[in-house]
């Protein structure tokens, strides 16, 4: 590996130089199933015909300009996504962890405008948002957080899917503007909250005249089942973020908003010198129009729903296994012990998956994946299982 990069990751041994659909090929030739999508972004796999035509079409055209000008690409995202998630105005940035910049400063504008001095939001314990100051001070990590103090203020944790706690601070706190929370935790261990969660908190915030903030970046673009994870129980917030798949691998993110949330934003309050240029709504486009014509969300959770069953099959009587989590076609296989060597041993065998919270395998393949290559997976990565919690 090269000497000349940040040590900000510990790079496994292996350099991809094509991919197609479900598979990757390393330089020297050997295949493998990804089980990981880029940790979800390529949700329609690798070298899409659609994405690669758009933005093969776009860069013979037009990368870049300025969002000083109107941007065609732009604009019809934007009737897109706000079309498909019922919202009524959008934010392109460049990441996650952008978008939900612009969320922390919606949220606080809000706040202001309600005559709260210093606008707190709740966010919840094992949550992740980012990596910039203000996204790793939401989240819920303390290994993310060190060394980067002081952190940024005017945050409020309670513990995932506790809405009683959430409850609990709508008397106590005159200071609260908004909620920040991830439809299920994918970092934090793929956790799924119980049923009502999210309409629970839709009414706490309606109440407290807070805005209900979802993070939908790992959850959104049809990963859960839905387009997005609050349609789940119709729990449509005041701003969601979005990104990883969005653009199938072309760096992009949005944040969406409605209400009175929609108009917080005025000229020079917010910026982005690259975020929604044609190179990348071109290739966000082209996403939303294959996963319409594919029907992504509902093989996604058709998908899911093989996969947790092929893997309870394989590993119902395996003791370590604790237990089989899945929301759509994000899945996490909990067990009773760290698993990170997995990683590394599922390489081998040209398996990619990847490991979170120490001891849970966490399984985002492409959402097009055929159940021929679910097989593949179910058979391969049990058999590792197997190996592993032998030794």
């Amino acid at each position: 590996m090269s000497q000349s990069l940040m040590a900000t990751y510990k790079r496994l041994d292996v350099t991809f130089s094509k991919g197609e659909g479900t598979w990757l090929w390393d330089k020297a030739g050997k295949r493998y199933l990804d089980a990981i999508s880029g940790i979800a972004v390529c949700s329609l796999g690798h070298a899409h015909p659609a994405v690669t035509s758009a933005l093969c079409e776009q860069a013979s055209t037009l990368v870049h300009t300025s969002n000083i000008y109107g941007i065609e690409n732009q604009q019809q995202l934007g009737d897109a996504l706000t079309a498909l998630a019922t919202m009524e105005r959008v934010f392109f940035s460049n990441s996650g962890a952008e978008a939900n910049e612009a969320a922390i400063k919606l949220a606080r504008l809000h706040g202001h405008r309600n005559n709260i001095k210093d606008p707190a939001i709740i966010v919840m314990e094992n949550s992740f948002h980012g990596r910039t100051l203000a996204t790793l001070t939401a989240t819920g990590n303390r290994k993310v957080q060190a060394g980067f103090e002081p952190l940024v203020q005017g945050f409020i944790r309670v513990p995932y899917g506790d809405i009683e706690a959430i409850g609990s601070l709508a008397g106590k706190s005159q200071n609260i503007a908004a909620v920040l929370v991830e439809p299920v935790q994918g970092e934090g261990g793929v956790n799924i909250p119980s049923a009502g969660y999210l309409s629970a908190i839709r009414k706490l915030c309606d109440d407290n005249n807070w805005l209900m903030m979802l993070d939908e970046i790992q959850t959104g673009m049809g990963r859960t089942g839905a387009w997005f994870a609050w349609q789940h129980e119709d729990a449509k917030p005041d701003v969601m973020t979005i990104a990883k798949a969005l653009g199938n691998g072309v760096p992009i993110g949005a944040c969406l908003a409605r209400g009175e949330a929609a108009d917080l934003f005025a000229p020079g309050s917010h910026g982005s010198t690259f975020g929604g240029n044609p190179l990348v709504c071109a290739a966000a486009l082209a996403v939303i129009d294959t996963m319409k014509k594919e029907h992504i969300p509902a093989r996604a959770e058709s998908l899911g729903d093989y996969l947790a069953n092929g893997f309870a099959a394989q590993l119902d009587a395996i003791e370590a296994v604790v237990e089989i989590r899945h929301a759509g076609c994000l899945l996490g296989i909990q067990l009773d012990r760290p698993c990170s060597e997995l990683v590394g041993m599922a390489l081998e065998q040209g398996l990619l998956i990847n490991v979170t919270a120490d001891s849970v395998i966490r399984l985002l393949p492409p959402l097009n994946m055929s159940n021929e290559e679910a097989d593949i997976l179910i058979e391969g990565l049990s058999k590792l299982i197997k190996e592993s919690v032998k030794s």
